[in-house]
């Protein structure tokens, strides 16, 4: 009779809710698992505003949400300032995950119920988000990411066209680098007016190799350096070698994924520290030594920057060239 009652207890004992939202520029689908609960919402003030009503009443573990060229991020905001458990995965965790469970489908309604469903089965990890002031950061950094692809997009048009068009393209070209010239200095300007950010990006300039524009880009892009491990850090950027094995075969260890912004970032500022930090200069001669081939030095030396940013950053002390920090 006990066991009858305890499980009858049990029966009753609420379940986990787990909820998924797929994110257009237009909408936002809702899915619920385990009850299928689905809903719409239009992704603008108002219809965020309902939806994080909604998502309040249903009390969810966590809510999945795909990183979807920044058009997550009012959402995402606005569920962490409701303090609803929110993670921001990669796309590409999602999509396997549904390849895995054989879903060919695919429409808004279908990607939001996969995504209520990799929460429940995988529960990702849930990170706090950039406040407002690293978002804005942030932006700027992908704007000045997107007028250097312009700059180097009509500087290879200039050696092709025609005479007639040079003088057009030129004009364009002093147009962006001005344009360049201006995010250059609201990101300065930004980073010293913050407190936090100015001690952070000291700390960062403090490792030979490591500049202004490096040190922006990992402060509004990197916002967990600092606070996880150094196996973490390096997956988080993508610079953490996986393995390729099955069976009696052993595939070459490779990288993939992370963060494509930071990685581009990192791997200048390897470039100059392999000629000027000590450290990184010893390492990377070594492995040409060993014979390793010149990207894959380069790659090994990332990761051991990154982890050494990642520990100088955690334990508050700026590199020096007799002391290198605990990673």
């Amino acid at each position: 009779m006990m066991q009858g009652r305890a499980m009858g207890r049990r029966a009753k004992m609420p379940q986990p809710i787990f909820v998924g939202i797929d994110v257009s520029k237009a909408k936002l689908d809702l899915a619920v698992s385990p009850t299928g609960e689905q809903s719409c919402f239009a992704n603008d003030a108002e219809g965020i505003e309902e939806l994080v009503t909604e998502v309040l009443s249903l009390k969810p573990t966590v809510v999945v949400i795909e990183a979807t060229s920044g058009f997550e991020v009012a959402l995402a905001g606005a569920l962490a300032a409701a303090d609803v458990a929110v993670a921001v995965v990669n796309p590409r965790h999602t999509h396997a995950f549904g390849r895995a469970r054989g879903i060919v489908a695919k429409t808004d309604k279908v990607d939001a119920v996969g995504l209520a469903e990799f929460a429940a089965a995988v529960r990702p990890e849930v990170r706090p988000l950039p406040d407002g002031q690293a978002q804005e950061l942030k932006a700027l950094a992908t704007r000045r990411r997107q007028l250097r692809q312009m700059i180097t997009a009509e500087k290879n048009r200039l050696k092709i066209a025609p005479q007639i068009l040079k003088p057009s393209i030129e004009v364009n070209i002093r147009w962006l680098e001005e344009q360049l010239d201006d995010i250059d200095r609201q990101m300065r300007k930004a980073i010293k007016d913050s407190p936090i950010w100015r001690a952070k990006d000291e700390l960062l300039k403090s490792v030979p190799g490591v500049g202004d524009k490096t040190s922006a880009v990992l402060i509004s892009n990197l916002w967990e350096l600092g606070t996880l491990n150094s196996k973490q850090i390096a997956a988080l950027v993508g610079v953490a070698p996986f393995n390729r094995d099955s069976g009696s075969f052993r595939g070459k260890r490779t990288c993939w994924g992370g963060r494509a912004q930071v990685r581009t970032a990192l791997y200048m500022a390897t470039l100059s520290a392999a000629r000027r930090c000590p450290q990184i200069a010893r390492f990377y001669q070594r492995l040409q030594a060993d014979g390793k081939p010149k990207k894959v030095a380069l790659t090994a030396c990332m990761r051991k920057l990154i982890i050494m940013l990642n520990a100088i950053l955690r334990d508050q002390r700026p590199w020096t060239s007799d002391h290198q920090p605990q990673t």
